[in-house]
């Protein structure tokens, strides 16, 4: 229906109204107007009074994608809207692909990351400030949200903990955690945990695994997101002695760019999120035979 609807209104340059869209979809007056409030609320659909006439029209934005084909063009027109400040483009084109049947994991790796990745590029060389880089982090912040509400069904047994060791790497923590949500992974995302560096973050982190993993059923991974050496080493540090608590059902993987170069034990490094997916999914599913 959806698609029928994109497809009909796209051709009507002037919008059509909830009759016509009725009649030339063949379907009753009453269900057609319950599909136009819920595309409408989706962000798929608008309305445009002339006179006393309600006309309906696709929201700029939206299209119709065919997955996993369209990743590769959805990635670019992504990357445009938020580079160009395009919040509500960027947020339709994210609702129109989930509706599409696009596999939410893949939205953050194949075009949510890169967006953050090209984001950070433009700052690191000078060409967006710190005002800019901030309103394009929400931009991508809130699709993140969008993507991650799109997915209700949890596995309690798939328990995960992401955390950033800096501000840095808390929206790419936070991409990671929406990507492990929509695969049934119960996540609890920390943040940037900076501020939690001192000598009680170990007894502070087992309390709250305590909380949250009280029967200790299934698998706990907990995963780091750093680009410093240094902390690192710290929350490392402190996870080990969690393990001993825990049993070896807790494990822990890091995602930096630095691994070749730091020199700490972990389960699985990687500074690819796909392959931290498909290392925990693979882990999940030996610690249950």
């Amino acid at each position: 229906m959806r698609e029928k609807l994109i497809e009909l209104l796209r051709e009507s340059k002037t919008g059509l109204t909830g009759m016509e869209v009725a009649e030339k979809l063949k379907i009753n007056r009453a269900t057609m107007s319950k599909y136009l409030k819920i595309f409408a609320a989706e962000g798929l659909l608008r309305q445009k009074q002339i006179g006393s006439v309600n006309l309906w029209l696709v929201e700029e934005g939206v299209d119709s994608f065919n997955f996993p084909a369209d990743f590769f063009q959805v990635k670019n027109k992504y990357s445009e809207y938020v580079l160009s400040l395009s919040a509500p483009q960027a947020h339709n084109l994210i609702k129109t692909s989930l509706h599409s049947g696009a596999k939410p994991s893949k939205l953050i790796t194949e075009v949510i990351v890169p967006t953050i990745e090209s984001v950070e590029n433009s700052y690191a060389s000078g060409k967006i400030g710190k005002s800019e880089k901030k309103f394009l982090d929400v931009i991508v912040s809130n699709s993140i949200y969008l993507i991650e509400t799109a997915s209700e069904e949890i596995n309690s047994k798939k328990n995960m903990v992401i955390l950033a060791t800096d501000s840095q790497n808390d929206l790419l923590a936070k991409a990671a955690s929406a990507a492990f949500h929509s695969e049934k992974w119960k996540t609890s995302f920390l943040g940037d945990m900076s501020s939690a560096i001192d000598v009680l973050f170990d007894i502070d982190l087992q309390r709250f695994l305590s909380k949250i993993w009280s029967k200790r059923d299934g698998l706990m991974v907990i995963a780091i997101f750093s680009s410093k050496e240094g902390e690192i080493k710290f929350f490392r540090r402190a996870i080990d002695s969690s393990k001993t608590k825990f049993g070896k059902n807790l494990r822990v993987v890091l995602c930096t760019k630095i691994a070749k170069k730091t020199k700490t034990d972990a389960d699985f490094i990687s500074d690819d999120i796909e392959k931290l997916l498909q290392w925990c999914q693979t882990t999940f599913e030996s610690s249950q035979s």
